[in-house]
């Protein structure tokens, strides 16, 4: 059977064939730490979890509006204003079935067949599946280690063609956890004015940061660069809400119209008990988040410590999210491995630690570790390391 030309396209994922491996390990008795996480390891809160409950006793449990019920994209709308200043309507704001339906919606709506979206390196691996599945050709960006990962200005100029129509700006970062600065962000945003870009900023990691730089999303900088932004956010990392798939898209009336339109042949409306349970995460205060971030901190500060130390791999200490992105060629090339993925590969067959190579990410020479696990589990995932190494 034939199948569309549209999924020929896509390119698998890095993570498949060491996820098998890991499986295939595990299945077979072996104790396999598995440091590929893209998710909290904390449950959902317990208020969040009683208002589901009571929203499925009270029979709020058919439909809703495409995008979302208005209680929710209101309270959507007050955590922009109180987080950033940013003032929104109501129909300013889609829910979606989780922040990358948010995305793969956006791309839909906003690219004909050979517009290029501009796309810095490393970056999250679904965008440019998503970027190509909408007819849009992903153009990317190396940043450098010694940049911290980011896009220049300059970097951006020279990327910029006629067919460009967007670029993507994720703060904090998957995989790297680097952060953008105000000045930096004005900068990209004032080269996107130039250009006539619109600016999506993935900022869904935006609570989980262990530094006293504070995030600012670009949309804050001017009218003008907010009148040329999509914001992408939603619970699942700021709440441990992965599960329950509900994102966001915030911006242009004539963008979120469109995607709403979208949505109403696609998925009908996001779960509707799960938009009950992100009404209730944003009525509530940070308390529950700010538990689970100083918990990562701890972990960051331990485990980037005794990465470092090993021989061989440098790792600029993260920002935000929960990833650590160390260098591994110099370490790979000295071990006698033809690249990062067979060195992966052994260090799993060996020593049953599953890393993700940063292949997929668009980083060859990296490997992406989450330490979304338990600092224990860290720990000895850090000493099986050393031991590959040394032997």
């Amino acid at each position: 059977m034939n199948l569309a030309n549209r999924v020929k396209t896509l390119t698998p994922s890095s993570t498949l064939a060491i996820t098998a491996q890991a499986k295939a390990l595990q299945q077979a008795g072996h104790d396999v730490i598995g440091l590929g996480a893209g998710e909290p390891d904390f449950d959902t809160p317990d208020y969040i979890l009683k208002a589901a409950e009571v929203a499925m006793y009270s029979g709020l449990t058919r439909y809703t509006p495409a995008g979302g019920i208005i209680e929710l994209r209101k309270a959507i709308t007050e955590k922009m204003a109180r987080d950033h200043k940013l003032m929104y309507d109501f129909d300013q704001v889609i829910v979606t079935t989780g922040a990358k339906h948010a995305l793969f919606t956006l791309f839909q709506v906003l690219l004909n067949e050979g517009d290029e979206v501009i796309i810095p390196g490393p970056y999250w691996v679904s965008y440019p599946e998503q970027v190509k599945l909408a007819g849009g050709s992903p153009v990317f960006v190396a940043c450098e280690d010694k940049a911290h990962f980011k896009l220049t200005p300059d970097q951006l100029e020279k990327t910029i063609t006629p067919q460009t129509k967007a670029v993507i700006i994720n703060s904090p970062s998957n995989p790297t956890g680097m952060m953008y600065t105000k000045e930096e962000l004005k900068e990209i945003g004032e080269m996107c004015l130039k250009h006539n870009l619109i600016i999506i900023s993935d900022e869904i990691y935006e609570k989980l940061i262990y530094s006293e730089q504070l995030h600012i999303s670009i949309a804050e900088i001017s009218e003008q660069i907010k009148a040329q932004t999509i914001i992408i956010n939603g619970v699942s990392k700021s709440h441990a809400m992965t599960g329950w798939r509900i994102g966001y898209a915030v911006g242009p009336r004539s963008i979120i119209k469109a995607m709403t339109d979208l949505a109403s042949h696609s998925t009908s409306n996001p779960t509707t008990v799960s938009q009950y349970a992100a009404l209730a995460a944003y009525q509530a205060d940070d308390v529950e988040i700010e538990k689970m971030k100083n918990n990562f901190k701890t972990r960051l500060d331990v485990i980037h410590e005794q990465l470092n130390a090993l021989p061989g791999v440098t790792c600029e200490k993260p920002k935000g999210a929960f990833y650590l992105f160390p260098n591994v060629s110099k370490l790979v090339k000295q071990s006698g491995y033809e690249n990062v993925e067979e060195w992966v590969s052994a260090l799993l067959e060996e020593q049953k630690v599953a890393l993700v190579p940063g292949s997929g990410f668009g980083a060859p020479d990296h490997v992406r570790l989450s330490y979304a696990i338990e600092l224990e589990k860290l720990e000895e995932a850090i000493r099986r390391i050393a031991a590959f190494i040394a032997d």
